[in-house]
C-alpha cells in the first residue's frame, strides 16, 4: 500500500472512530429506566432498614395484629408472614379479627393451613383483655374496617406498624408505616420483606410452606389470578413458587360455594339495574355470616356482557349485638375508574370524618351503620319499608355519578 493510500485509510478510520465516539453511551439510552430501578431499590432498602430498626426496638415484646372484620386471603396471609418475621426478633404476635370468615375459600385457607388467626366474638370485643400487648400492628387495614381497632385504641395500646396497599383512609400515627396504593397486594409487600432476608423460608419447615402457600393465594386473589399483576407481583410470585404447595393451594381454590351464596348471586341477578355499562343491585337482608356473598355476587355481575362496573349491596344483620350495616362491594374492569375515589365521592364521610368505604385497583367496598334504625324488628312491613328506603337512597347516590341527570330513582 502506498504512503498516500495508507494516510487516507488512517484518516478514514479516525473519522469513523469520531462518529462512533460521538454517539451516546448505551447506558444513557436507558438512563431513566436505570434511575427508576435504582430509586425503587433505594426506597425498598430504606423501608427495610426502618422496619428492621423498629423490630429491634421492640425486641421481646408482644403485639396484637389487627386485620379487617371479614379478612380476605391477602390480609390473612400477610398477617401470618409478619408474625413469622417478628418472631425472628423475639416478638410474639396474635392475629385477631372481630368479624367472621364467610367466604368459602377463606374458611378453607384457615382450616387447611392452620393459619393462626383468632376470631373475637362481637359480644366479647368490648370485654377483650388487651393488657398483655405492648403494641398494635395493622396489616392490610388502616383500622377503618375493624371493630377490634377502636377497642385497641381505647386500651391505649400504641400503634407500632401499619402495612397496607390501599389508599390512605385517615391520618395515622404509627412508628412505621408502609402504605403503597400502587401495589396490587399486601402479600407482595410482605413477600418483598421475606425476599430481602427478613425471613429465610425453609422447604422442610411445614409452617413456612403453608405460609408461602397462603401468600401465593393472597397475591393471586388480589391481582385477579395475576391478570392485573405488575412486575413486582410477578417477582413475588416467582419467589413464592419455590416454596408453596401447589396441591394445597388447589384444594383451597376448589372449595364449593354454599347454597346461601348462590341464592344471593341469584338475587343480585334478578334485582340488578343496568345503565351506562354499570350494573347496580340490592340483595336485601343477609345473615352476618353470609356477608362475603356480596363481593362474590359483584364478581359475578361484572362478567356480564357490556358491563364494566358492578355494585352489589345489602343489609347485614349482626345478631350478636343486634346491629345492622349496609355492606356493599364494587368490581370494575374499567381502567379509568378509581374505586377508592368513586366510593368516597359517592358516599362521603360519617360524623367523625371517616369515609364509609374505599378501594384499591379494580375493587372497593363500603360499610354504612344504620344506627338507630339498625336494630331488629320482626314486623315484615317495617323491614320491607326500611329496605326500600336504603335501597333507593344508595342507588340514588350511585346514579348521581353514573348518570348525573338529577333523576330520582323510585323504589319498586
Amino acid at each position: 500500500m502506498s504512503s498516500s493510500n495508507l494516510n487516507t485509510s488512517l484518516e478514514s478510520r479516525l473519522a469513523n472512530k469520531k462518529k462512533v465516539s460521538s454517539k451516546k453511551p448505551l447506558e444513557a439510552v436507558d438512563g431513566s429506566k436505570l434511575n427508576l430501578e435504582t430509586k425503587k431499590s433505594s426506597n425498598l432498602a430504606k423501608i427495610l432498614h426502618q422496619l428492621g430498626e423498629n423490630l429491634e426496638k421492640h425486641h421481646g415484646e408482644r403485639q396484637v395484629i389487627v386485620i379487617q372484620d371479614f379478612p380476605d386471603p391477602d390480609a390473612l396471609s400477610s398477617a401470618w408472614a409478619y408474625k413469622l418475621i417478628a418472631a425472628n426478633y423475639d416478638i410474639s404476635c396474635d392475629i385477631l379479627y372481630g368479624g367472621t370468615l364467610s367466604h368459602q375459600e377463606n374458611i378453607a385457607l384457615v382450616r387447611l393451613t392452620g393459619l393462626p388467626a383468632t376470631r373475637v366474638l362481637n359480644s366479647a370485643i368490648g370485654e377483650q383483655d388487651l393488657s398483655a400487648y405492648q403494641g398494635c400492628v395493622l396489616i392490610d387495614s388502616q383500622g377503618t374496617n375493624s371493630q377490634m381497632y377502636p377497642i385497641v385504641e381505647q386500651a391505649n395500646i400504641p400503634l407500632i406498624v401499619v402495612i397496607d396497599h390501599h389508599s390512605k383512609q385517615k391520618d395515622l400515627e404509627a412508628e412505621f408505616i408502609d402504605l403503597r396504593p400502587q401495589t396490587r397486594a399486601t402479600a407482595t409487600i410482605l413477600t418483598q420483606y421475606i425476599q430481602s432476608g427478613m425471613l429465610e423460608l425453609d422447604h422442610s419447615n411445614e409452617e413456612h410452606v403453608k405460609c408461602a402457600t397462603a401468600l401465593m393465594h393472597g397475591l393471586r386473589s388480589d391481582t385477579n389470578c395475576l391478570m392485573q399483576a405488575k412486575e413486582e407481583d410477578f417477582s413475588a410470585a416467582a419467589y413464592l413458587s419455590r416454596f408453596y404447595d401447589s396441591q394445597l393451594l388447589n384444594a383451597i381454590l376448589q372449595s364449593a360455594r354454599s347454597r346461601r351464596v348462590m341464592d344471593v348471586i341469584e338475587r343480585a341477578l334478578r334485582n340488578r339495574i343496568i345503565t351506562k355499562n354499570f350494573s347496580i343491585s340490592g340483595v336485601g337482608y343477609l345473615l352476618y355470616d353470609d356477608r362475603d356473598a356480596i363481593p362474590q355476587a359483584a364478581d359475578f355481575l361484572v362478567t356480564e356482557e357490556d358491563i364494566h362496573t358492578a355494585v352489589v349491596f345489602g343489609i347485614v344483620h349482626n345478631e350478636d349485638d343486634d346491629q345492622e350495616l349496609v355492606i356493599g362491594s364494587l368490581r370494575t374492569t374499567k381502567l379509568t375508574l378509581d374505586p377508592d375515589e368513586f366510593i368516597k365521592e359517592t358516599l362521603g364521610k360519617d360524623n367523625q370524618g371517616r369515609y364509609f368505604g374505599g378501594g384499591r385497583y379494580m375493587a372497593g367496598g363500603f360499610e354504612i351503620p344504620l344506627g338507630f334504625l339498625g336494630s331488629f324488628n320482626d314486623n315484615s312491613d317495617y323491614t320491607k319499608l326500611k329496605w326500600e328506603v336504603f335501597d333507593t337512597q344508595i342507588k340514588q347516590k350511585l346514579m348521581r355519578l353514573v348518570e348525573p341527570k338529577g333523576n330520582v330513582i323510585a323504589s319498586d
